[in-house]
C-alpha cells in the first residue's frame, strides 16, 4: 500500500517515513502544502497523512482542493492535542480520521490500516480465501492454519489483491500502489512476486488475466 505524508517538520517526517516503511507501506513525503496538493492530485495513494500547519498552503486548503477535484483517498489529519476546532474543521472539510500530536506510531498505523480497509469496502481485518487467511491488522498470512512467511513486497501485492478480490487488477495499478515515487519500478518484478506467492499459497488462488493483469479468486 502506498501512502503520502505531508509534514513540514523534518524530524517528524523522517520518523513517520521510517515507521510506516517498517509497517510495510511505500511512502512519499511532501514538505509543504503546494507539493502535497500536487502529489495528491496526480498520484494514486491508498491513504494520506496530512498535517494542518503547513507552509505555502495550509492543510485544510489542501484537503478542500483535493475533495473539490474529486480525490477520494482516505485522509488522516494531524492536529495539536487540544485543538478541537481543528479536528471539527478537518472532518467537515472531508477528512476521514484525525490523530492528535504527540501520538503513538502503532496507533497511526492501526488507523491507516482501518481507513484503507474501509475504503476498499472491507470491514473486518481478517480475510479468508479457501484455506488461506490474511490478517491485515497483524500483516500475517496463514495457509491451512500454518504461518506463511512473506517478504514485504509479497505481502503488499497479496494484501492489495485480497482487498480487491474478484476484480482484475492491472500491472500498472499494482506497480503504482506497491512502490514509492522514487523507487526504480519494474513491472516485470510483479511476475516474479506472483510466481513466489503461487508457490507459497497455491496455484489456483491468483489468476492471470491476459491483457488485464491479475485477479484473486474470492473462493
Amino acid at each position: 500500500m502506498r501512502l503520502l505524508v505531508v509534514e513540514d517538520t523534518r524530524d517528524l517526517a523522517a520518523q513517520l517515513r521510517r515507521a510506516l516503511q517498517e509497517g510495510g507501506f511505500a511512502v512519499d513525503l511532501a514538505a509543504d502544502g503546494e507539493e502535497g496538493l500536487h502529489l495528491g492530485e496526480t498520484e494514486p495513494y491508498d491513504a494520506v497523512v496530512l498535517d494542518l500547519g503547513l507552509p505555502r498552503l495550509d492543510g485544510l486548503s489542501v484537503l478542500r482542493r483535493w475533495r473539490a477535484a474529486g480525490r477520494d483517498m482516505p485522509v488522516l489529519i494531524l492536529t495539536a492535542r487540544d485543538a478541537w476546532s481543528e479536528k471539527v474543521e478537518g472532518l467537515n472539510a472531508g477528512a476521514d480520521d484525525y490523530l492528535a500530536k504527540p501520538f503513538a506510531m502503532a496507533e497511526l498505523i492501526a488507523r491507516l490500516n482501518a481507513l484503507i480497509r474501509r475504503a476498499s469496502g472491507v470491514a473486518k481485518p481478517e480475510l479468508q480465501f479457501g484455506d488461506v487467511r490474511v490478517d491485515t491488522a497483524l500483516r500475517s498470512v496463514t495457509k491451512g492454519g500454518a504461518a506463511v512467511k512473506l517478504t514485504a513486497l509479497e505481502y503488499g501485492l497479496f494484501s492489495y489483491l485480497a482487498l480487491h478480490a474478484g476484480r482484475p487488477v492491472s500491472k500498472t495499478e499494482l506497480t503504482e500502489h506497491l512502490y514509492a515515487q522514487d523507487f526504480d519500478r519494474d513491472s516485470n518484478t510483479l511476475e516474479v512476486i506472483v510466481a513466489r506467492l503461487r508457490r507459497k499459497l497455491g496455484d489456483g488462488l491468483i489468476e492471470t488475466l491476459r491483457g488485464q493483469g491479475y485477479r484473486l479468486n474470492p473462493g
